[in-house]
């Protein structure tokens, strides 16, 4: 009698190697080898049950991949170039020292950014699976999952009201003169009204247009007052969650395609802008009110969070989107080399679109008489407000403020296809039976987005503003911050940083020394480095909430409001110790020996991993067993392998 018993890395699924599985022959449910070494998946089941009883295992359901590599680099590009690139960076560029504000921005970007966003994409290519399933590699992390699909729910029932607001401005820009213009003849009392000194308006027509055509907040007396939908918002809000439906209707083939325009096309506006506003009198004095450097604020906590906000947001870590996109890469495909793709063409798009944003306000200011500093805005404000007043200057303002817009949706769309992402491959790796039909899947996400918009509904009311406020304030505040930090702690010293290191090398097969060098660097990131920044930010996150009050305009949130956005941000991240209690209950033994079992990988881990993409021949996937075992072969089992070579022959 022979005994042969397979060697196991911790988590790894037993499996036999891939050249014993190719060469591999298969005789009345065993399994042996040329070499006559048995297979440790051979089963002897013949023996104990007769072949009719034998289980069929059930028919494994291909998981999608990238049509190629662009598709996957343009929509993580696409996703993490959004509205935060070109309303938020420049503003708190110039508030935080101008130039000087770089120097936080890039270390930042570099111990905080880089390592968060290499270890999300590593951990869902190695994977290959959504927020949720991936995190079969420490159980008791799965609340970290269930915790970025309450960041990402959250991110997408607000964000796509910044798309129909952008549809809204869109269809008026289709106007001559545009409605926010002073040449428009309802703007005419409000052109005229100019205070004495120094030549600037009471009130502008585009912050007109803004708050009574576009929100109605002047109906509103605060977040306790929401008022009636407005119904040509309530229109373009479906318009937009109708566009999403479509493209990702067949998933990543739909949307991969769609990436090529919609990740290309702000950087073509982009350029546009840039150059027009280099030919416009006064632009030169917005960029330099956007680079002019003030040494004495590095000294200022505040720019340093600002930096690691910018640069935590802006990259979209820890909503699951990155994740899950990364599922659907080829497992050997080069992770090390999309992360500095990426991130370095992520803050570079930032940087450059201040050039755009500052040109065209630095005219607008020059026209008006006034400080650059007293047109500048971020968010919604700038967006809406000041770059719309600043485009109705031009000459063909109609054909810049269509332009203007038509990227705001593009970048928009993008963001919210990767959030969309984080969503849907969650649901379908729990509950795979939904992507095996495509009437199930269709269903789904149609209930999905219908679900969003009504939902959605209140944030375009009279008093929408004030909810979408509270919702864009602290659901991606501390809650996020938390999730990232246990993700990285998680990973770090309960799966261990060494396994995982391995595993990108592993994917990247050959590894080019200047990537092992990388991996040096992320390790010291992942340990020290990145927890510790995370835990700066956190602080400093808490101290602001606590002694900054949350406003929109003049109007001042009350206590209660202030306490609904905490509990907002606390929901997200109170998964992580509710489904750790869960995992840890789940186990038998005593709390030590259960703890031990949740943070051991399951025995599936690894296991989509088998067939990678440089596999094209087709292979019989042996059978998972759930721990260490012996196979015994008799002598009539060699017999019959030599005498089926020789029929063969």
């Amino acid at each position: 009698m022979k005994s042969v018993e397979p060697k196991t890395a911790p988590g790894n699924t037993i499996l036999a190697n891939t050249t014993t599985q190719q060469n591999a022959m298969h005789l009345n449910g065993h399994t042996a080898t040329k070499n006559n070494v048995a297979n440790p998946t051979s089963q002897t089941q013949s023996e104990a049950h007769p072949p009719a009883s034998t289980p069929v295992p059930d028919p494994h359901i291909p998981r999608e991949q990238w049509g190629g590599k662009y598709e996957f680099l343009l929509s993580c590009i696409g996703y993490c170039v959004g509205l935060g690139n070109v309303w938020r960076f420049p503003y708190l560029c110039y508030r935080n020292g101008g130039g000087v504000f770089l120097i936080p921005y890039f270390i930042m970007l570099f111990f905080t950014g880089v390592p968060l966003f290499l270890m999300e994409l590593s951990l869902g290519q190695y994977g290959a699976a959504g927020p949720i399933t991936v995190w079969k590699c420490c159980p008791l992390l799965k609340g970290i999952g269930i915790g970025m699909l309450c960041v990402s729910t959250l991110v997408c029932l607000y964000y796509n009201v910044i798309i129909a607001w952008t549809f809204y401005y869109l269809g008026s820009s289709f106007q001559s003169p545009l409605p926010w213009s002073c040449d428009a003849p309802a703007n005419a009392a409000l052109c005229g009204n100019i205070t004495s000194g120094n030549g600037s308006f009471l009130k502008s027509p585009s912050e007109v247009f803004w708050n009574e055509q576009v929100l109605g907040v002047v109906n509103s007396k605060g977040l306790h007052d929401p008022g009636p939908v407005r119904w040509p918002l309530a229109l373009c809000l479906l318009a937009a969650w109708i566009i999403i439906f479509l493209c990702m209707l067949k998933g990543i083939r739909s949307s991969g395609k769609v990436v090529y325009v919609t990740a290309t096309f702000p950087y073509f506006v982009l350029i546009v802008l840039i150059i027009k506003g280099a030919t416009l009198e006064g632009s030169l004095q917005g960029v330099a009110f956007y680079l002019t450097p003030d040494w004495s604020r590095l000294a200022s906590a505040q720019v340093w969070n600002d930096a690691a906000s910018q640069v935590f947001y802006s990259l979209g870590i820890g909503v699951g989107g990155l994740l899950s996109m990364a599922s659907y890469n080829k497992f050997d495909n080069n992770v090390i080399r999309d992360t500095l793709i990426i991130t370095v063409g992520n803050c570079g798009t930032s940087f450059f679109a201040g050039f755009a944003i500052f040109s065209i306000l630095g005219h607008m200011a020059w026209r008006k008489g006034v400080p650059v500093g007293q047109v500048a805005d971020t968010g919604p404000g700038l967006a809406f407000v000041a770059y719309p007043e600043a485009l109705a200057l031009l000459p063909g303002s109609v054909f810049w403020s269509i332009l203007f817009f038509l990227m705001l949706f593009m970048l928009g769309i993008d963001t919210l296809f990767g959030n969309m992402e984080g969503i849907t491959t969650a649901v379908f790796d729990e509950f795979p039976q939904l992507r095996r039909n495509m009437m199930h899947k269709t269903m789904f996400l149609a209930a999905l987005c219908f679900a969003f918009y009504l939902m959605g509904l209140l944030l375009i009311s009279d008093g929408g503003i004030y909810w979408f406020t509270l919702i864009d304030s602290f659901s991606t505040s501390f809650g996020l911050i938390i999730i990232a930090l246990f993700m990285c702690i998680g990973i770090s010293f309960f799966y261990g940083v060494n396994q995982f290191c391995q595993d990108i090398i592993d994917m990247i097969c050959h590894c080019p020394p200047w990537c092992t060098k990388f991996l040096f660097f992320f390790k010291a990131c992942w340990v020290v480095i990145t927890p510790f920044l995370l835990l700066f930010i956190l602080t400093y996150i808490f101290f602001e909430m606590y002694n900054t009050p949350l406003h929109y305009g003049s109007y001042m949130y009350p206590f209660w409001g202030k306490a609904l956005g905490v509990c907002i941000g606390t929901t997200c991240c109170l998964q992580i110790p509710i489904w750790a209690a869960v995992a840890v209950f789940k186990e038998s033994g005593t709390l030590k020996d259960r703890f031990r079992k949740a943070i051991r990988p399951l025995n599936s881990w690894r296991a989509n991993n088998l067939s990678s993409s440089s596999q094209t021949e087709e292979q019989v996937e042996p059978e998972r067993v759930d721990g260490p075992y012996t196979i015994n072969l008799a002598n009539m089992d060699f017999n019959a392998m030599t005498w089926q070579s020789d029929s063969n022959a």
